[in-house]
């Protein structure tokens, strides 16, 4: 059995206190002389859903039962998970300090930055327990899978953030095409329409994208007070998994170069 020593528990604390720091810093860094604050977090979601409601449920008529809650839940995952990678882009070439400064440990700077989106997340979810709880929806036994979610969507972002981090470094076009494509996968991704509105035949086609998957499983357990589709989080997971090992490898094989290409 192996066991963790007494210098790995202070290596992994230190690595937490980093993280800690750098999202404390940029979160103060973004709201700075901003008359709203952290209110901006919650301010975003709240006008895609009335957006939404507006258009899907009254001018398109899309029949979906507890709609609000159902397109907050998918608002607040999906602006998550794009958040993250999108701001990922800018990670080395936003922080030119740290990466020149000696020994720092540049690996940690991905989850600082999907900690910092994790953190609009998690303060905009009592807002969503309210309106589940509005809507006669309550709490149930399903929503202990909710921390195993929550890990699994962080690590699925880090593996994706890695390598972005990396080559936004040495290709600057890169911050471009992953805006431009996540916009475009927004659409492609059941947040504002029911999967079951897409047709049967192109169903299939759409858990190509992982986040389809984990929306529907956030959903299982909030809304339809079901446990996910353990199948389709194991996928995940091991996807994500995956994805971080070769990610992790890629940019740390990279952050060699990263003070020299800035």
């Amino acid at each position: 059995m192996t066991t963790v020593s007494g210098e790995q528990r202070r290596q992994i604390r230190h690595a937490f206190d980093v993280v800690a720091v750098l999202v404390d810093r940029d979160i103060k860094t973004m709201y700075r002389r901003s008359t709203l604050g952290v209110g901006w977090a919650l301010a975003q979601p709240v006008l895609y859903v009335v957006i939404f409601l507006f258009v899907f449920r009254h001018v398109l008529a899309i029949d979906v039962e507890h709609y609000a809650s159902f397109a907050l839940i998918g608002v607040l995952v999906w602006t998550w998970f794009q958040g993250s990678l999108v701001a990922s882009t800018g990670l080395i070439t936003g922080n030119r300090t740290l990466v020149r400064q000696p020994r720092f440990p540049l690996a940690l700077l991905p989850h600082a930055t999907i900690g910092v989106r994790l953190f609009h997340f998690l303060l905009a979810m009592p807002l969503l327990g309210l309106l589940l709880w509005w809507q006669g929806l309550r709490p149930s036994w399903a929503w202990v899978a909710l921390p195993i979610l929550l890990a699994v969507q962080f690590v699925l972002t880090a593996g994706l953030a890695y390598p972005l981090a990396a080559l936004t470094v040495r290709v600057r076009d890169t911050q471009h095409v992953v805006i431009v494509t996540l916009q475009l996968a927004m659409y492609l991704t059941p947040i504002f329409y029911s999967l079951q509105h897409v047709p049967e035949r192109y169903r299939s086609w759409m858990y190509a994208n992982p986040m389809v998957a984990l929306i529907e499983a956030w959903r299982d357990v909030l809304l339809r007070a079901q446990w996910p589709n353990a199948v389709h989080v194991a996928v995940i997971a091991t996807l994500a998994l995956a994805l971080l090992g070769v990610g992790r490898r890629i940019f740390m094989a990279q952050s060699r170069r990263f003070a020299e290409e800035l």
